[in-house]
């Protein structure tokens, strides 16, 4: 059930127990069918029932988080704390990003007037699954955010990784962009340091701009004892920090197959070596620094290699 109906059949449910309440006490009281002893019973019954239908209320509120983090392929999520979303700091920005803005977030905030949700139901709530990834994205790159993804982290609650060697190294989601609708998340490895497609389908829908480039990086670099070592098993609760600080951080080049044009045409070793897609780690948009120099000498390296390539070829 929607929680826009549920809240709705609550509200109905606790104004009709209200008025009839209401009516039978007043009803009582005016037949003077009770002795003038029993009728502050009546009245506190009535106040007891007032207070049930308050604490109803009461627990349905936030009632648009629990369901959205309850429903099926959400579970990459965490709750975003109340205060965080309240905060009109932490939102900056994100009024351009997300149509009818005041709108969704008064439905992710459960203040959403009933009339106006039943008439937008149906954008409002895809704009409020948009709104509450993207300010999913900032709050886990908070001391308390990063905290609650650490948990999930040691559950492996965003699966584990599929090559052989790393050993069940358990993997964080990642985007490839912040900018919404451009990229699914994707889920890093920091052991082989290398990205994977969830396997589940309602997981690879996730928009990548949810979690961010940031993320998992960033959670590294707060707490270094987590980052995995290149050989072993892998022990989440003892990890000690190697002293070889620039072995961490080393990519794998990779090509994007579906990136490459003209599949099953004549294409050159050079131009296909060129047009390779490499995963690069950042902070707030930066490399980190070990990679950043790792691939600049990677890449001059390549570039010589595919100068010889096209030197090759030229001759043929």
């Amino acid at each position: 059930m929607a929680p826009s109906t549920l809240k709705s059949t609550f509200k109905y449910a606790a104004f009709c127990a209200c008025i009839d309440a209401f009516w039978a006490a007043l009803t009582v009281t005016a037949q003077g069918s009770v002795s003038s002893s029993r009728q502050p019973a009546i009245i506190q019954s009535y106040l007891l029932i007032s207070s049930f239908i308050f604490s109803i209320q009461w627990k349905i509120h936030r009632l648009w988080i629990s369901w959205f983090l309850s429903s099926k392929g959400n579970e990459y999520f965490c709750e975003v704390d109340e205060d965080f979303i309240l905060d009109r700091f932490n939102l900056t920005g994100l009024n351009n990003e997300v149509t009818n803005y005041p709108q969704a977030l008064d439905l992710i905030t459960d203040n959403l007037d009933d009339e106006i949700q039943d008439e937008m139901r149906g954008s409002l709530d895809v704009q409020a699954r948009l709104l509450y990834g993207l300010i999913h994205a900032r709050w886990i790159v908070t001391a308390r955010g990063l905290t609650k993804m650490l948990e999930k982290y040691k559950r492996a609650d965003f699966g584990r990784c599929p090559r052989v060697l790393c050993q069940l190294q358990p993997l964080l989601p990642v985007g490839l962009t912040d900018v919404p609708y451009e990229k699914s998340v994707k889920l890093y490895c920091g052991r082989c340091e290398d990205l994977y497609s969830p396997k589940s389908t309602r997981h690879g829908s996730i928009d990548g701009a949810y979690f961010g480039t940031t993320f998992p990086h960033l959670l590294f670099l707060v707490y270094p004892t987590l980052i995995p070592p290149k050989s072993g098993p892998t022990d989440l609760g003892n990890m000690s920090k190697d002293s070889d600080g620039k072995s961490r951080r080393r990519m794998r080049e990779e090509q994007d197959v579906s990136a490459a044009e003209g599949v099953g045409e004549a294409i050159s070793t050079a131009t296909a070596a060129l047009k390779a897609e490499r995963y690069r780690p950042r902070i707030y948009g930066f490399q980190l620094n070990e990679t950043a120099k790792l691939q600049r000498w990677q890449e001059a390296v390549r570039d010589r290699q595919v100068t010889r390539l096209e030197a090759l070829e030229n001759r043929s």
